[in-house]
């Protein structure tokens, strides 16, 4: 038995073969992540139930798998107070650049070559979509 806070086997393999400068979407409920990824990405189902699982569950669980070189979520509209960038900032590594991109910026960056897997998650929360990129190992 794996000693992980990850258990589920797809998404672990997905992970591990996910080299530097590789991209992972964890992307909302709303999110259309067959029509807005990469075609060979590899998808993961986490979207249980609304709301199940959370967004922020899942990046807790794979930043503690993956080094974060960077993270980039969807631009919001100035009057939309997103909290969940706030618990995303608190998951992150304190040095982890964000970068906010337009939504069709962030679309054509999810459908590159370089979006390796795509978790779909249960998050209702909008403007939850948040794509890393993954670092080097640092020993």
């Amino acid at each position: 038995m794996i000693k992980s806070d990850i258990l589920h086997p797809q998404l672990l393999a997905a992970l591990a073969r996910a080299g530097h400068k590789a991209q992972i979407l964890i992307s909302d409920a709303n999110y259309s992540f067959v029509t807005n990824s990469a075609p060979e990405a590899e998808i993961v189902y986490l979207n249980f139930a609304p709301g199940t699982v959370a967004s922020a569950e899942i990046l807790k669980g794979v930043c503690k798998l993956i080094n974060v070189e960077m993270a980039r979520m969807m631009a919001w509209p100035e009057d939309f107070e997103n909290a969940l960038h706030a618990e995303y900032v608190e998951i992150l590594p304190d040095d982890t650049p964000m970068e906010f991109v337009a939504r069709e910026e962030f679309y054509a960056l999810a459908k590159s070559s370089d979006t390796l897997l795509v978790i779909a998650s249960g998050e209702t929360r909008r403007f939850a979509n948040i794509l890393l990129t993954v670092g080097p190992v640092i020993l």
